[in-house]
């Protein structure tokens, strides 16, 4: 039987099934539209369907609401979904805000709202679910809940926008990096900057690293110098050097004035390199040991929390000094071949010296046959003197292989 009536959150995640009863995709979010007067009315739902890419169904498509299901026409626009000026996404963008009830009681925050059908084959918000402010310090109090209609409450402003962000940043907070910025480049550009501003200095700093570079230097752009220079400090130095080559050059001085003194270096060296060579790929942060290091001590390196997956593949050896740039390159030691040796066996004894390094004006296109030739997660880059100076991974390889807008081909 389908429902004329329907609280909004529920409905993320529903399957969306076309009249023959096949499924077709699922509800990413329901979008309204304010009025001059009365409730907002539904405009459609933003629905994902196969390759992960969202789509606008018009509210007019759908002809029956039920648990756990949406039955349309079977008429879908396959266009990428764009969101119109006047319309609102609830889940990503009302949910969370902050509204004052007119009976003079106080305010309280938007956990729900349902949606009605009305005479006119219409879906109008007609009921607000909502939480009061919490009264007690406890980390466990919740507030009050209470229903109100549409009509009994009013939006507090620009009050409710840190609120708001708060809410949804919850909302994301078991998501990974990756799947974060998808999340977030399906949010007006408006509200993607705010979402953006209120993630901590370290999340924000995994997200700008999957990110698009224009969103990346739109984000950058709202935040202070300061604060700028403390997130790109905890990027990777290739990606962040990668986006400050995009800022204006007094910009770009300002903020690497304010970093870390070894971070801001490493920068300068790598925004120097074409990105289409090794240099400009390269990251600065390998792990380094000396020839005499056991393998306990490469191993415990390697369990580092904040050592990357494709970084902890392989361990570099050197000469002294053990930084970049280090004494003369040895050779690579890779993970699974300590797997096989007892934790008191010397690198030095299984160095793999037939990987060939290359120097930092290597054209990315003999990067791309070597990584595929031997199977490779990481190689090695070293200057004239044969000094290490960073290592090209996998993953910012792949990055140069897939087309520009290859974060926006599954949304």
């Amino acid at each position: 039987m389908s429902a004329t009536r329907v609280f909004v959150a529920r409905l993320a995640g529903c399957g969306v099934f076309d009249p023959a009863g096949d499924r077709v995709g699922k509800v990413i979010d329901v979008l309204v539209s304010y009025r001059k007067s009365g409730a907002p009315k539904a405009t459609g739902m933003l629905v994902e369907i196969s390759g992960r890419r969202r789509v606008f169904v018009p509210i007019a498509r759908v002809t029956s609401i039920s648990a756990g299901q949406v039955i349309t026409t079977g008429l879908i626009d396959l266009r990428r979904f764009t969101q119109r000026g006047q319309e609102v996404r609830v889940i990503a963008e009302i949910l969370g805000r902050k509204v004052g009830l007119l009976d003079g009681s106080g305010s309280a925050s938007i956990e729900d709202l349902a949606i009605e059908l009305g005479k006119n084959s219409d879906w109008v918000v007609s009921e607000l679910f909502l939480r009061r402010p919490k009264t007690s310090a406890s980390p466990f109090a919740r507030g009050a809940t209470l229903f109100a209609a549409w009509e009994q409450v009013v939006e507090e402003g620009k009050t409710e926008e840190g609120q708001s962000a708060q809410q949804l940043i919850a909302t994301y907070s078991e998501l990974r990096p990756a799947d974060l910025a998808s999340a977030l480049l399906d949010l007006p550009d408006e509200r993607m900057i705010e979402v953006a501003e209120e993630l901590d200095d370290e999340r924000l700093a995994d997200v700008l690293e999957e990110l698009p570079e224009d969103e990346q230097i739109d984000i950058i752009a709202e935040l202070d110098d300061e604060r700028a220079a403390e997130v790109l400090d905890l990027m990777e130095p290739d990606d962040a050097a990668d986006l400050m080559a995009n800022l204006p050059v007094e910009r770009t001085e300002a903020i690497l004035d304010l970093m870390d003194e070894e971070e801001a270096d490493d920068i300068r060296m790598l925004m120097q390199f074409d990105e289409f060579t090794a240099g400009g790929l390269m990251t600065t942060e390998p792990i380094i040991c000396a020839a005499d290091a056991t393998v306990a001590e490469a191993m415990a390196l390697i369990r580092r929390k904040d050592v990357a997956p494709v970084l902890a593949a392989s361990v570099f050896v050197t000469l002294p000094p053990y930084e970049v740039a280090t004494g003369r390159y040895l050779g690579v030691v890779h993970f699974q071949k300590m797997l096989r040796y007892p934790p008191h066996e010397r690198l030095g004894s299984l160095l793999d010296t037939e990987l060939e390094p290359v120097k930092p004006d290597t054209h990315i296109s003999v990067i791309h046959r070597t990584f595929a030739n031997y199977n490779l997660v990481a190689l090695p880059v070293v200057d004239d003197e044969n000094r290490l100076i960073g290592v090209v991974t996998v993953d910012d390889v792949l990055d140069h292989l897939l087309p520009d807008d290859w974060r926006e081909e599954g949304r």
